[in-house]
């Protein structure tokens, strides 16, 4: 396998976004509310126009389906998840002028005040601001020390999801969603699901697998966390819950609590529940996995033993 750079505190700088694991995703169907017709400056069709133009862009080379013209227009089909810190919107941008079509699932976080990232303090161990004014209102979780905690795992997120794209693609080892755009504190990601009913790829928690696929997914399984430790990372939340099964391929969503296993003091922490989160859920259904021998050898290939 070939060996990556580490996900090391410049990278963890750039901003992204997260998914959210507590419930199942299918599709809720319903529309939004539409857009105030009345602005002179709205496409003809659609709810408004593609926001690609200012924002931050996922990694090159870009997929063929991403959809960067100004003429492209974003319509809002439903909510795929409502979640404690973010929802998530099914939106389908297309070009009028082609019909060319790609589906988006649109992350939009609340604000400062309503964030309720569970567990926060052991994630950021190991994530540094330059400022102390800031470091300090992110320790007093101050309603300003929360917006700076919400921009770090935005930033985490959308780097970590930039990098394992990456990754991806020269190895086939681990399959993430990939982050095409964020404006603000809305973040859009590939849809994973079927792009012409909008239904969401099921999670991991909700496949009734014969043993044969069961191992290959687990294959898939280590192959992903095998990739992870390389790269001197953990997922922090690693669960059936927040991984996806697509054309029979896992795919890893819900990063923005990825942590730098070398900075965060208890990176071997984080590595090891990860591990035994997954291996609970596969050895319930009959598979004898053995989390031990696992969790060691991915501490080694961290470079933590």
């Amino acid at each position: 396998m070939r060996e990556h750079d580490s996900f090391g505190p410049a990278t963890m700088r750039r901003g992204r976004r997260k998914f959210d694991d507590d419930e199942p995703d299918f599709l809720k169907r319903g529309r939004p509310e539409p857009a105030l017709q009345e602005d002179p400056d709205l496409p003809e069709a659609g709810d408004r126009w593609s926001s690609w133009d200012g924002a931050l862009h996922g990694p090159q080379p870009r997929p063929e389906w991403v959809r960067t013209e100004y003429g492209a227009v974003d319509t809002e089909l439903g909510v795929l998840k409502t979640g404690k810190e973010a929802d998530v919107f099914l939106v389908r941008r297309w070009l009028p002028a082609t019909g060319q079509v790609s589906m988006l699932a649109a992350k939009r976080y609340r604000d400062g005040e309503h964030r309720l990232f569970h567990r926060d303090a052991g994630y950021l161990e190991g994530r540094r601001v330059r400022r102390s004014r800031e470091m300090r209102a992110m320790t007093n979780r101050t309603a300003f020390g929360k917006q700076m905690i919400a921009g770090q795992w935005a930033a985490a997120e959308f780097d970590a999801l930039g990098r394992l794209w990456q990754i991806g693609q020269e190895s086939g080892l681990v399959r993430v969603p990939y982050p095409v755009q964020l404006v603000g504190t809305e973040v859009m990601l590939e849809f994973i699901g079927d792009w012409e009913t909008g239904e969401a790829a099921p999670r991991l928690a909700q496949v009734r697998s014969g043993a044969d696929e069961l191992e290959q997914l687990w294959r898939q399984m280590t192959d992903a966390l095998s990739v992870l430790a390389r790269s001197q990372v953990a997922h922090g939340d690693l669960s059936p819950y927040n991984m996806l099964v697509h054309d029979g391929r896992l795919v890893l969503i819900d990063l923005p609590q990825i942590v730098d296993v070398v900075a965060n003091p208890r990176g071997a922490e984080f590595i090891a529940r990860d591990v035994q989160n997954v291996a609970s859920w596969f050895r319930a259904r009959g598979l004898p996995i053995d989390a031990a021998e696992l969790t060691d050898r991915l501490l080694f290939e961290a470079g933590l033993r």
